[in-house]
Order: C-alpha cells, then structure tokens, then sequence
C-alpha cells in the first residue's frame, strides 16, 4: 500500500518540478527578451554605468566599411581598438568615425561636448557617423571601449553619451596574504581592467620577498624583472597605472642608508617602466609605527624621487594605522600623518574595521584627521583570513553618497584571479559612477560577463558560496537569499512531521539545480581558467546537492515506516559526507585555513539539522541509535580578546588548531588566547608560534581542568620559532598563552594547535 502511495508522490513531485521547470525557462527567456528590448529602446546597459545616456532612437547596422577621421593625432590605444571592430576603408565612401582628444583638429567642433572631467568621453552615434571625443587620451579609449559593448548582433543604438568616474584613481591592489597571481592571471586582469575602466593595478603581494623583508632593498632577479616589465607594457596598452609597492616596516633601520636603497630600488622599478609607487607600512609591530618618520621617510622619497622624474604619479602609502578599530587618536599617528605629509601623497584606509563596509560618516572621520580625501583599499573579495571559502556574492556595503569623499578605491582580492572578477566588475561600475550603482544588478550582469555560456549556472554556485563563515574580522555576507524561507520553512515542516509535497519539492529543485551547476561547470570550456580555480568547491558542491536530495527521500521513507530504505538512505548519506570530509583534507591544503567549504550559512546547516532531527525521530520510532554523520566540532576557542573571539576551530586527525591570525595580535595585560577541550582530554603535545625569534619573558603557557587553577606548561622553542609542549599527566580541559607582565604586549598568531590521546 505505502509503494502505492510513494509512486503517488513521487509522480506528484517530478509534475511539479517540470512546473517549476518550465516557469524557470519562461524566465530567463523573459530576461533575454528584455535585456534586447533594453539594448536597442529605453535603456543601454553599458559598464560601468555612464553618467549621461540620452534614449535611443533606433539603430544602424554595423557599417561594411569605415574611414577613421583623425586617427594620426589620436590615443593610439583607441585606434587600434577601433580597427579590431571595424573593417578600415581610405575611401570617402566609406562610414566616418571622428576620433580623438578635444585639442585634436578632427573632434574640434564637439569639444564642447565632452565633460570637462579626467578621462572623460562623449560618444555619438548617428546615421551617418560616428563621434568618439575624450577629454584627455584615456577618455577616448574608454569612449571606445563603449562603442565597443554598444556593437550587439551587428547593430549599433543611435543615443549620445556624455561620462566620466567619480572617482580619480579605480582599480585593484594585489595585496592580499597567499599564493600570488601568476604571470597569466596579471595578463587576464590588466585586460580585465581596461575593458571595464578601471585605471589602476597596485602591485604589492604579502608573500613576494622582493617587495618586502627580506629583499625589499634588492633588484629582482632578472626573469622577475622581464615578467614585471612585459606586465606594465600589458598595463599600458590597457591604460592601467601600473603601481609598484614596497614594504620596508618589518627591518627598516630609518637610516639615509634605507632611505637611499629604496630609492635605489624605486629607480630600479623606473628602469622596468613603472611610473608610479606606493609605501606600505601595515601589518607591522607598533613599535615600529613612528608615524613622525614614516611621513620623514615618504616626503624623503617624494622629495628625492617622485618630484625629480616629473612624470611619476603621486606616491601612495598605506598607514599602520589603516581602519578606524585599530586608531589611537590620542597617541597621535593619523594626525601627524596628516599635518606632516606632503599633501599630494595619498593615505589608505579600509575603513572602520580591517574588513568593513563603507560609509560616508567614517569616511569623513577619516579624512579630518590626515587632511586629505581618503584612498580607499577595500577588503572584499579578499579570503586570505579565511581561505577554505569562496566570495562570490555581490558587493554590497558601498556608500552611494560618498563620490565626494575618496581619491581612490582599490578591491584587495582573492588570490583566485578569474573569481575575484566577479566583485572587480561591481567595483569597476561603483567607483565609476557612485549614484547610480546598484549592486545586485551589478552582480547579475558579473555572473553573464565572467561566465557568459553558462551564467545560469554559475548563479546558482555563486548564490550558495558568498558567505565567509564565523572569522576574526566578525565580518559576513548573505548567502543562498532566495533559498533561505523555503530552506526554514522545510525544516519545521520536518520537525514538525506536517511536510507538505510542494515544499519537498521545492528543496529538491534547489538541490537537483546544485547538483546540475557542479556537473555543468565542471565540464564546460567556458572559462577554464575560472573552473581549474574552483575546482575544489565545484565538486564539494555536487555532493553537497547529492547530499540533500537523499535527504528528502531519507524523510519520505520514515514517514512510510520503510525502516530498511531508511537505513540504507542514511548510509549513503553517510558515504556521501565521508567523501566531502575526504575532499576537505586532500584539496585547498593552505597552511592557513584549509579545506572546502561550500553553502555553510544555510544548504550545510540545514541538511544537517533535518538529518539530525530526522535520526532522533526515527530513534523514538523504532527504539535504535543511529551514529551521528553530521559535522561537529565540539572543542571551543578560550580568550578574553576581541581580536581573537570569532576565530573558526579547526579539528583533524586528533589536533584541534586555531585559525591563524594575519594581523599583529595585541594582547593586554592578564590577556590570553587558547582553547577549551570538550570534554577534558589527555593533551599528546601542543605547538605554538608567536611569530618571535625567542619566547618572550611576558607570557606564559599555562593548563587547568577547570578554569579555576591554572599549571604552568613547560616546553622549549625549536628551529622554526615554535613553542613545543610535551605529553600531560591526567584530563585537561583548556590550554592557554597568557601575558603575565602589567603592559600590553605584540606578538602574532601563526600557531596554536593541541593534539590529543
């Protein structure tokens, strides 16, 4: 009888799913139909966002031929743009294109037209020609880069454009902790930049050696060099600022010997073409932040360099002190920036967290205070801090009223080149024109841009991967925010037992859809660059789907009573996790925060809890445990510092770690940072690493079972500037590092892991 009825559902389930289907289909088809209607009558969708866009007033097809009218005086970036679209005729038959800049004879009689703004454009199509006029040689080239995205299916709109940025400097600094982007990737994003007018690359990995200690004072090798020299040549055809950064605050001596050896290196860099530099002095120990000589050491380079070559941009530094979180006002460092800097040197800033939105009220905080427009680096898409997830959810938390505010916004990025596009692209459309920008309309238009084949997919495992989980910064995002009612409402209906079939089905088109983007991705040519990059989560998340959609059936056998395909359901299930917790120790072994995780804001927690509440009911049912397969870590992090608190655990293989910490950790009197083992534990050994050359006399490592009385831990450093603790003696429930001492002190959190019986 109950085979009967599970036919029943089963029938009901697959109708419903093709209604779902095919109201899918019908959508996406209504986009593809308003996105053309969109193109050639209302509104043209070109990015960034222009300014000023007249409506269009039909089209022309693309011209056979066309004779460019002042080619010779204009960008010749532009020009050769222009030729790679059109077929080039010396003929006067042929369709007139007028290009240049507002001082060249050909476009002189639209001068004033064009927006008297850096890199500014205006664009004209007509019937009979076409006009293409920049404010300078970078506004001509971006013109064109219009025209260029205006060329759909052979037709081009009749309209008039008039654009410019909001914002002087927009672009990209490759600043974040991990492996570096490779030669390729550079190459890709330069490219990237130009096509989507962003004018700036900040050049400045934490982990290239000859950007910071311990070679920041020497010439690159000679293959470094001739890769960096073809890059700023790649840059220049884009348009792109080539910045080089160097980070001289962890061995600085303040010295005329340093000063005169960064120069050197500066005239080094010249030599391979780079016209513009930065400073960077964060991530370094307070003691070291002496803002009086930093501002000493820049102007000394501004003075000595920047000024003398005439033709290098202003230089840029990024402050200790570079969010509002870590500012001391009263000890002066942001102040004495700004009354002692040269003022054309910028200051970055990341806003009022090291990972943090940003806001007009903070940004003006900023800017009263080092007494000049802040030069934004923001932390997104960025994972260093927490590498075993993937951002690609949009890029929201941009203050749409602060145009007026910043001299520069930079995205530090993920050291996934071809996924970080994604938020590059909004940020190319936000700093471009801050009014108008939408983000979640921005991150559609991503998705088709970086993916353009398989966009409907790539939505789907983009919506279901763009939180970062529980981290330091205490930063998140939302994530799988068309799924997350149906997501609870599902498992209340589970706890419950009032489940209704649309429901089912609805979780289940959600779990076949991720199933179907992983299997989809994975074997497209789209953009094999992107897929080798998510590899990993792509096939985490296939099994992630698999997972969840036996859930559902896992439900529907326990509502049968049909204990035999329950238990063979839950084995599957089991094997299916026992796979994903495979995949998270062999792929993405970072030393940092390893792993895959892939839709752990909602999919995971919810496969977990049904799975968790469905096992109970089935233990009250049928009177048998069934062992857990959900995920849990029972172990805990024991500190009393902020910094510290949201930091994820890690567990494998007997050794609970703490996730290592990028910034200087600052730890106050009576301060302590360790972990508490659930239940006590015979501790093996533990290792720890403060990231200093001896153990320093202020702390100590101590042991207790109840929180109450603590026991010192004896141990030894080794080689590697470890702290090595042997095998304990009875149950302990926490292992701590404590400073002792009356002051505050600076040490960093490379390390901290316990290994138990």
């Amino acid at each position: 009888m109950w085979m009967a009825f599970f036919i029943f559902l089963e029938c009901l389930i697959v109708n419903y799913l093709k209604y779902k289907v095919m109201q899918l289909r019908i959508f996406f088809l209504s986009i593809a139909i308003m996105g053309f209607q969109t193109l050639f009558s209302q509104k043209v969708q070109i990015q960034p966002t222009p300014q000023i866009v007249s409506q269009p007033s039909g089209h022309i097809l693309k011209p056979e031929e066309v004779r460019i009218i002042g080619a010779n005086s204009a960008d010749k970036e532009a020009v050769k743009l222009l030729k790679s679209l059109f077929s080039i005729s010396e003929s006067k038959k042929g369709f007139p294109i007028y290009l240049g800049e507002k001082s060249d004879k050909a476009i002189r009689k639209y001068k004033s037209q064009i927006p008297n703004k850096a890199e500014g454009y205006y664009l004209s199509i007509e019937k009979n020609k076409i006009v293409v006029a920049g404010n300078d040689e970078r506004g001509t080239y971006y013109g064109m880069q219009t025209l260029k995205q205006l060329l759909v299916d052979g037709k081009l709109p009749l309209l008039n454009i008039k654009d410019y940025p909001d914002i002087t400097a927009r672009g990209v600094v490759e600043g974040f902790y991990g492996t570096p982007w490779n030669y390729e990737d550079r190459v890709s994003q330069l490219k990237f930049y130009g096509a989507n007018k962003l004018n700036t690359y900040i050049y400045g990995p934490k982990d290239d050696p000859y950007h910071r200690s311990p070679n920041w004072r020497e010439p690159y090798p000679a293959k470094e060099a001739k890769a960096i020299k073809e890059l700023v040549q790649v840059a220049n055809h884009n348009h792109v600022d080539f910045v080089w950064a160097i980070h001289p605050g962890m061995d600085i001596k303040w010295n005329t010997a340093d000063r005169d050896a960064a120069i050197s290196k500066f005239e080094a860099m010249y030599d391979l073409g780079v016209r513009a530099f930065a400073v960077f002095f964060d991530d370094i120990s307070w003691e070291d932040s002496n803002a009086a000589k930093q501002a000493d050491f820049l102007n000394y380079l501004d003075d000595n360099f920047v000024k003398v070559k005439k033709n290098v941009l202003p230089l840029i530094l990024c402050p200790t002190e570079y969010n509002k979180s870590w500012s001391k006002i009263e000890k002066g460092y942001l102040p004495t920036l700004g009354e002692k800097l040269n003022p054309s040197i910028h200051v970055m800033w990341t806003g009022d967290r090291v990972i943090s939105d940003i806001d007009r009220q903070g940004l003006e905080w900023i800017n009263q205070h080092i007494k000049r427009k802040a030069y934004i680096w923001w932390n997104f898409p960025v994972s260093d801090y927490v590498r075993d997830h993937l951002l690609m959810g949009p890029a929201y938390g941009l203050d749409t009223g602060a145009s007026d505010l910043m001299s520069g916004f930079m995205s530090n990025p993920m050291e996934f080149a071809e996924a970080s596009k994604v938020a590059i692209y909004s940020v190319a459309d936000y700093a471009w024109n801050i009014k108008a920008y939408q983000s979640m309309e921005a991150w559609e238009r991503a998705l088709k841009a970086v993916m353009p084949n398989n966009c409907e997919m790539f939505r789907v495992f983009a919506i279901h991967n763009a939180d970062l989980g529980p981290n330091g910064h205490g930063y998140r995002r939302d994530e799988s925010w068309e799924f997350k009612e149906i997501a609870e409402k599902y498992l209340n209906e589970v706890k419950s037992g009032k489940w209704k079939v649309e429901t089912i089905a609805d979780v289940q088109q959600e779990f076949i859809q991720m199933m179907m983007s992983a299997k989809t991705l994975l074997q497209s040519t789209d953009n094999p660059a992107l897929i080798d990059e998510i590899e990993p989560w792509l096939l985490q998340f296939r099994l992630l789907g698999e997972s969840g959609l036996a859930l559902t059936h896992l439900q529907v056998a326990l509502e049968k009573n049909d204990k035999a395909y329950f238990k063979k359901l839950y084995s599957y299930i089991k094997l299916l996790k026992e796979e994903m917790f495979k995949n998270s120790n062999s792929l993405n072994q970072n030393p940092y925060q390893p792993g895959v995780k892939t839709g752990s804001l909602v999919i995971e927690p919810l496969i977990n809890n049904a799975l968790a509440e469905l096992s109970k009911q089935y233990a009250q049912r049928y009177n048998e445990e069934l062992p857990s397969i959900a995920n849990y870590i029972p172990h805990l992090i024991y500190t009393n510092l902020n910094q510290v608190e949201n930091l994820p655990i890690r567990y494998l293989h007997k050794t609970i770690s703490i996730s290592p910490l990028l910034e200087v950790l600052k730890v106050p009197a009576n301060g302590y940072v360790g972990i508490e083992l659930v239940p006590e534990q015979t501790v093996l050994h533990s290792k720890i690493n403060m990231g200093l050359d001896e153990f320093p006399e202020w702390a100590k490592i101590q042991v207790s079972a109840d929180g109450d009385n603590w026991t010192d831990y004896q141990g030894k450093y080794n080689g590697r500037k470890e702290w090595v603790g042997g095998k304990l003696e009875g149950l302990y429930r926490f292992v701590r590092m404590v400073n002792t001492s009356a002051n505050e002190q600076e040490c960093y959190l490379k390390r901290f892991e316990v290994k138990i019986k």
